[in-house]
């Protein structure tokens, strides 16, 4: 008689992940200390480790810590706003969609990077400049996203909200919102993702105050491991900017098949 095949236990995400952590770390640590790699220009984790717990202890990672975060929530709430009007708008009303839409693929592609020049002409070094491609770069994600959301409204609802007369704001609040509103925060999800990335690079290349300045000089003054130390701070902030939209995403569609499906497996 056979013996019943037991289902091997799954290994949990989280432990996979904190183990391949470990394992970049412990290769990190290994790499210039085998002097494979000059460790003037990657330090060991250990290093890394100790400018990072300096750095922790001063007061100037906080302030631009506080700066980025300042810039990031302000370019995503432009964006997000403007990419959710515009996005019920143009695509309510087929004229404007048909309008806009070769202008939308002529600007959409172009690099938010390739904008600085004109930012630095118009504000100088002050956050604005910063802003300005923040704004640009997510404002895509959300319009494009909302865009396919009133482009999917159920033809036959909309014809009977049209049959019976219902006025444009109770077709946007009863039809058209909840059709989109998945698409929508998909959208703020990528967005926020790409206005981090953009404020980062904003201060890093424009000079503007935030974490990217202090990447900036800290490379220029020679200071390798609080240069690594800050990247790492990046990082960090890029991953909590992940866990924080996609908690938002499942908070606010909690109604939604594909979260209940996700929560339910």
């Amino acid at each position: 008689m056979s013996r019943p095949i037991r289902p091997r236990a799954q290994v949990p995400a989280w432990v996979l992940g904190a183990a391949g952590i470990l394992t970049f770390l412990a290769v990190l640590e290994a790499v210039p200390r085998s002097g494979l790699v000059d460790a003037r220009f990657l330090p060991p984790t250990s290093q890394i480790t100790a400018a990072l717990a300096e750095r922790l202890r001063g007061g100037d990672l906080w302030v631009a810590l506080g700066q980025t975060l300042t810039t990031w929530v302000i370019g995503l709430a432009i964006s997000l706003v403007a990419g959710v009007v515009l996005g019920v708008l143009f695509g309510m009303v087929p004229v404007l969609r048909r309008a806009t839409a070769s202008t939308i693929e002529f600007l959409r592609p172009v690099p938010s990077v390739a904008l600085i020049p004109v930012a630095v002409l118009l504000y100088g070094t002050t956050m604005q400049s910063t802003l300005l491609l923040v704004v640009y770069a997510s404002f895509w994600q959300v319009l494009l996203q909302v865009l396919a959301g009133v482009g999917d409204v159920d033809p036959v609802a909309n014809d009977t909200a049209r049959s019976f007369r219902f006025s444009l704001m109770t077709r946007v609040r009863t039809l058209v919102w909840p059709t989109a509103l998945p698409y929508a925060v998909t959208g703020l999800r990528l967005a926020a993702s790409v206005a981090l990335i953009l404020t980062v690079t904003g201060e890093l290349l424009i000079g503007t105050p935030g974490i990217g300045r202090l990447i900036g000089v800290a490379r220029e003054s020679g200071a390798v491991p609080a240069m690594y130390a800050l990247v790492v701070v990046a990082g960090m902030l890029g991953v909590a900017v992940n866990l924080l939209a996609r908690a938002f995403e499942s908070r606010a569609l909690f109604w939604h098949p594909s979260v209940r499906g996700e929560v339910a497996a």
